[in-house]
């Protein structure tokens, strides 16, 4: 939540050649409204049976870079579908960080709260063994660019073999796609994690 992966993912995307898609996104234009309105109208738990339907489809895509909500690792069957069907990445940041990220933003339900620090504080501390547990790379984004992240997850990509290294690091193995979660990511492609 917070952690850059939609950014980051759809640059990792443009520079693999292949699409990028949101999990949030996508659940938003299948019901034809917004996440807080999900929330409202099924609370919580109607959203994550949504998002888990939408991660199962979406991770037997092939060619796509895959960023996820930041909650999308609470449930087991997420977990165990981005961990087989690519390779995520976890984009980490500190709960300061994504505090000082998401303070102003009114779409991100979990932290609609009287202390939303507070809140994030609560959210990273379930959630980070989680992503760790997914995850086959974790990147810090601290204070790099976009592009700086984006660069570190290409390398990170390169050096475990999964981007052919003769094309200068732009083309994805054959067999394997990824998943870059700024929370977390996986997928037969490139998967991450950002909403609440």
């Amino acid at each position: 939540m917070g952690a850059g992966k939609t950014t980051v993912g759809r640059t990792v995307a443009r520079r693999l050649g292949y699409a990028f898609v949101d999990s949030d996104h996508e659940i938003e234009a299948r019901c034809g409204v917004r996440i807080p309105v999900i929330f409202d109208h099924e609370g919580e738990s109607g959203f994550r049976d949504r998002e888990a339907q939408a991660i199962d489809e979406l991770t037997q895509r092939e060619g796509i870079v895959l960023a996820t909500g930041g909650g999308a690792v609470l449930r087991p069957e997420n977990r165990s579908r981005l961990k087989a069907r690519g390779t995520v990445v976890y984009l980490r940041a500190s709960p300061h960080d994504l505090w000082l990220r998401t303070r102003h933003d009114r779409n991100r339900p979990l932290l609609q709260t009287q202390d939303p620090k507070g809140r994030l504080e609560a959210l990273y501390a379930e959630r980070d063994p989680l992503y760790r547990e997914v995850a086959d790379f974790v990147i810090e984004t601290g204070k790099p660019s976009v592009a700086q992240l984006a660069n570190m997850v290409l390398m990170q990509l390169e050096m475990s073999g999964w981007i052919a290294a003769a094309t200068g690091g732009t083309e994805a193995h054959p067999d394997t796609d990824a998943d870059v979660d700024a929370d977390a990511e996986r997928s037969q492609d490139t998967k991450t994690d950002d909403h609440a």
